[in-house]
C-alpha cells in the first residue's frame, strides 16, 4: 500500500456554502488543532447560500408546532419524504437558529422576538429571515468565522474527482482525498484527507434558465456517482415560480416571501389565475405555482406573468424586500407602483447523493451535506426555507460523526499525483461552448416543468451522444474549469433523464403528460440509481 502520506488533512470540505462551512466550523470547534481544508470553486462567498433570499424555517412561535412543520413538509413532499429525516431536521431547527445567532448572524426582529414570515406550503409564520437577503447574512457571518478559524482555504479550486484507496484485492476502498484544479494557474493538486465532505450544491445550471449562480453544475453528485455512490430522486428538479423576467436580469430570483406577504400573480390583462389551479392560491407549493405559470404562458402565448404587491404601502415593500426592490429598479421597474414581470426557472435539486442523517454516503469516509445530498427530507418537492435548515442540522451531525470517528481512521497511503502524460492543451474550445449550450437547451425543452415519454427518450438519446463526445474530449486534453463543469453536467443530465423515465406517474415536481396522476396502485417509492462500481458497505 506504500508509505503513508505525511500530514494529510483531517477534513477536506469541497464547497463553501452553509453546509460546508457548518461542518468545517463544527469540527474546528470540537478540535481547534484539526487540519481542515476548504475548496471553493470561486471565492468563498460565491455559492448558492449567498443568493437564498427567503429564510430558514423553524418553529419558534407558541402558536406553531413541530408537528405542524412536519405535516407541512410531508404534504409538500407528495408522499415520499422519509419521515424520520423530516422529524430530525425539523426538531433540530431551534438549535440551528441559536447556532447562527452565536456566530453573528443578524435576523430581523419584532421587538425582542425574531420576526417570522410565511411562505408557500407553510401553515404558520415560521420563516426566520434577514430582510430578503437571509442567505447573504448567513454566508457573510460563517465566512468571517472560517477565515479566522485556522482552516486552510483554497479559493478558485475546482474539484475534479474523488480518490479511493486501492485494497489488496484490487477493489476500491475508503475515500482518501480528491484532485483539484487551481483555476488561476491551471495546475492540478492532490488533497489527501481522512474525511471528505461534498458540499457542492445542486445542478440547476443543467437547465437553460436558472436562479442559481453559474457554479451550480452538479459537481459533487457527478463525483460521488463516479466514485461508486448511489443517487436518489434526480427527477425532482424544483423550478422557482418567480424569477425576474428581463433580458439583462439573468434570472434574478424574486423571493417567495413576496407572495407570503400578499403578492398576487396576474395574467398580462391584470386578472388573477392561481385560484383556478389550487385553493391555496398564491400560497400553494412551488411545483403547483410553477406549473400554473407555465400553463398560463403556454395557453396565452405570453413571455411572462406578473407578480403584484404594489397594493401594499411603499415603506412596507422597501423594508421587507430591499434587495428585490433595488434589483428591479436597475431595470426600470418600481415594485411599489407596478407589478414585477416573472417566469419560472430551475432552482433546486431535490435529489442527490444518498446519505444518512449524518451525511454518510455509501463510501467510507465520504460525506455529502446540503443540496448535493438526498436525506429524504424533501421527497418529491422541497418546501420553501427547509434547505438552509437541512444544511445546518445535517452539517452539525456530520461534524459530530467526523469527530467521533477520528481515532478509528487508519493512515492515508501514498497517493499518485495527477497524470497529464498523454494529454495536450485544447485547440478547439468551441466544442465545449457548443456542447454546453446544446445540453442546457434540450434539458429545458425536453426535461423541464412538463415532460412526456417521447421528450425524455429524445433527451436520453441526445445526452448519450453528447457524453461520448465529452468523454473523448476529456481524455485528450488538459482539464479546464469549463470542461470539468460540462463533464459533470452531462452526467447529471443523464441521471435526471434516467430517473424521470423510471417514474411512470406524476408526483410533486415530476409531471408527465403520459402519466398525469400519481400511481394509485403501487405505494410511492424513491427512485434510486446504482452505479456499476457500487459495492454495498452499509444500509442507509
Amino acid at each position: 500500500m506504500g508509505k503513508p502520506v505525511r500530514d494529510p488533512y483531517d477534513l477536506l470540505v469541497i464547497g463553501s456554502g452553509a453546509a460546508g462551512l457548518s461542518v468545517a466550523l463544527g469540527v474546528l470547534a470540537a478540535d481547534p488543532a484539526a487540519r481542515v481544508a476548504v475548496l471553493a470553486k470561486n471565492d468563498l462567498s460565491e455559492g448558492s447560500t449567498r443568493y437564498a433570499q427567503g429564510g430558514i424555517a423553524a418553529v419558534l412561535d407558541a402558536a406553531d408546532s413541530t408537528e405542524a412543520h412536519i405535516a407541512d413538509t410531508l404534504n409538500a413532499g407528495a408522499g415520499i419524504c422519509v419521515e424520520p429525516a423530516v422529524r430530525a431536521v425539523v426538531e433540530g431547527a431551534p438549535a440551528a437558529i441559536a447556532w447562527l445567532l452565536e456566530h453573528g448572524v443578524v435576523f430581523d426582529r419584532e421587538g425582542d422576538d425574531l420576526h417570522l414570515t410565511r411562505e408557500g406550503g407553510h401553515s404558520h409564520r415560521r420563516i426566520v429571515h434577514s430582510a430578503d437577503a437571509t442567505g447573504k447574512a448567513v454566508q457573510m457571518s460563517l465566512e468571517a468565522r472560517i477565515r479566522e478559524s485556522g482552516a486552510e482555504l483554497f479559493e478558485f479550486h475546482n474539484a475534479i474527482d474523488l480518490i479511493r484507496e486501492k485494497l489488496p484485492n484490487g477493489r476500491p476502498g475508503r475515500c482518501v482525498g480528491a484532485y483539484g484544479l487551481d483555476r488561476r494557474d491551471g495546475r492540478v493538486k492532490l488533497f489527501a484527507a481522512r474525511a471528505v465532505v461534498l458540499a457542492t450544491g445542486g445542478a440547476s445550471r443543467v437547465y437553460l434558465f436558472s436562479s442559481n449562480p453559474d457554479g451550480s453544475t452538479g459537481d459533487g453528485i457527478a463525483m460521488a456517482w463516479r466514485a461508486g455512490c448511489r443517487v436518489a430522486n434526480m427527477e425532482f428538479s424544483q423550478f422557482h415560480p418567480t424569477c425576474l423576467y428581463h433580458p439583462k436580469a439573468k434570472s434574478f430570483l424574486v423571493t417567495e416571501a413576496v407572495r407570503g406577504e400578499g403578492g398576487l400573480l396576474l395574467r398580462p390583462d391584470g386578472t388573477r389565475f392561481m385560484d383556478d389551479y389550487d385553493p391555496r392560491g398564491e400560497l400553494a407549493p412551488r411545483d403547483i405555482v410553477a406549473r400554473a405559470i407555465d400553463d398560463v404562458m403556454k395557453r396565452l402565448g405570453c413571455e411572462c406573468v406578473f407578480l403584484d404587491i404594489s397594493h401594499k404601502p411603499a415603506d412596507f415593500i422597501k423594508a421587507h424586500f430591499p434587495t428585490v426592490h433595488a434589483e428591479a429598479l436597475k431595470f426600470g421597474i418600481d415594485m411599489t407602483r407596478e407589478p414585477l414581470p416573472v417566469v419560472p426557472a430551475a432552482h433546486y435539486t431535490c435529489g442527490g447523493v444518498l446519505t444518512d442523517l449524518a451525511g454518510r454516503t455509501d463510501v467510507d469516509n465520504l460525506y455529502a451535506v446540503g443540496e448535493v445530498a438526498f436525506t429524504g427530507l424533501h421527497g418529491a418537492n422541497r418546501m420553501a426555507s427547509n434547505s438552509l435548515l437541512e444544511c445546518l442540522v445535517v452539517g452539525a451531525a456530520c461534524a459530530r460523526d467526523i469527530i467521533a470517528r477520528r481515532g478509528t481512521i487508519a493512515d492515508i497511503p501514498q497517493l499518485a499525483p495527477w497524470d497529464e502524460t498523454w494529454v495536450i492543451d485544447s485547440d478547439e474550445e468551441v466544442v465545449v461552448a457548443h456542447n454546453w449550450d446544446e445540453l442546457r437547451r434540450f434539458m429545458w425543452d425536453y426535461v423541464g416543468i412538463v415532460r412526456s415519454t417521447k421528450r425524455l427518450e429524445r433527451a436520453k438519446h441526445r445526452v448519450r451522444l453528447l457524453r461520448d463526445e465529452i468523454d473523448e474530449y476529456y481524455g485528450s486534453f488538459r482539464v479546464t474549469n469549463d470542461l470539468l463543469e460540462l463533464r459533470n453536467l452531462s452526467l447529471v443530465a443523464d441521471l435526471i433523464i434516467r430517473s424521470a423515465l423510471a417514474r411512470r406517474e406524476s408526483r410533486g415536481l415530476h409531471y408527465t403528460i403520459d402519466f398525469p396522476t400519481p400511481d394509485a396502485v403501487a405505494p410511492p417509492q424513491n427512485t434510486i440509481l446504482v452505479p456499476k462500481n457500487f459495492s454495498i458497505r452499509r444500509v442507509i
